[in-house]
């Protein structure tokens, strides 16, 4: 399995806990960092300064990859950054959002034909949200299907590979968060001050209507919340992602969800597996 990710962090906060279960059942997992998240900000409200930024995020892709048991891949692209204001600024010139299409789509076509993977991860049209790098990891992803499997597209980079399945991955389950905000409310005494943290996501559109596969996850919650947390500078330790403890999500929704927008091979929707039909 391979999964496509724009920035190192993204892969812990996005199907971690399946990719760990996928990995603990004898299967060959790889992320694929398409850029090196150099103009992240510094989300940790603990840490004032980082000397080295591109240092500094390779240490904590190379301790998470590490936690989730994944084999871990840069693509070497530059991080576009996340463009703020009205009206929003331009990108940086030579950033991955800002490619030629075809250039990137080239250089993940190569990993795809290297590696071989039967299933592959990535984004929804939107990026999942709205992120410039996530739209391009999209764009690409959706290109590299047809293309890794043409024997004619640049024979170069290896022979060709036809991928068998392709999944969006969907975090922001609306019902999973009024589950949450329940529980949390039945069993915390200062619930309204933890829920505080969950403002955004609640700002967040149904995508639940678009799940097609719900992968029995919940064991390996602490191993999601232990890999995310390994991104030091990209999460706040008492942010939304840990409102909440794993058996807490365990009890109300022990899933991680994805869509299988293609397909090479016959399968039944709904699916409790990324390798159904293989």
């Amino acid at each position: 399995m391979l999964a496509i990710h724009a920035h190192p962090d993204d892969e812990s906060s996005k199907g971690a806990a399946t990719m760990a279960r996928y990995v603990e059942e004898g299967h060959t997992v790889r992320v694929l960092t398409c850029t090196g998240g150099e103009r992240g900000d510094i989300l940790n409200p603990n840490i004032e300064h980082v000397e080295d930024m591109i240092a500094t995020r390779k240490s904590e892709m190379s301790a998470a990859a590490e936690i989730l048991g994944v084999e871990h891949e840069w693509l070497g692209f530059v991080d576009s950054g996340l463009p703020e204001g009205d009206p929003l600024p331009a990108l940086p010139e030579g950033c991955f959002a800002m490619l030629e299409e075809d250039e990137a789509t080239a250089a993940v076509v190569e990993v795809i034909r290297r590696f071989r993977p039967h299933v592959v991860i990535s984004y929804d049209e939107n990026g999942g949200y709205p992120h410039p790098d996530h739209i391009m990891v999209h764009n690409v992803s959706m290109r590299a299907w047809d293309a890794a499997a043409d024997p004619e597209y640049r024979p170069d980079l290896g022979e060709a590979w036809e991928i068998k399945k392709l999944y969006y991955t969907h975090g922001f389950v609306s019902r999973r968060f009024e589950l949450l905000e329940e529980e949390l409310k039945a069993t915390l005494p200062n619930a309204e001050e933890v829920l505080d943290r969950m403002s955004l996501w609640r700002k967040m559109p149904d995508i639940f209507p678009r799940v097609t596969t719900q992968v029995p996850a919940g064991d390996y919650f602490e191993k999601r919340n232990d890999a995310l947390r390994a991104h030091a500078t990209q999460v706040d330790p008492d942010g939304p992602f840990f409102v909440s403890s794993p058996e807490v999500e365990r009890k109300i929704w022990p899933t991680e969800e994805f869509e299988l927008a293609k397909s090479r091979v016959k399968t039944e929707i709904p699916e409790t597996d990324l390798f159904a039909g293989l």
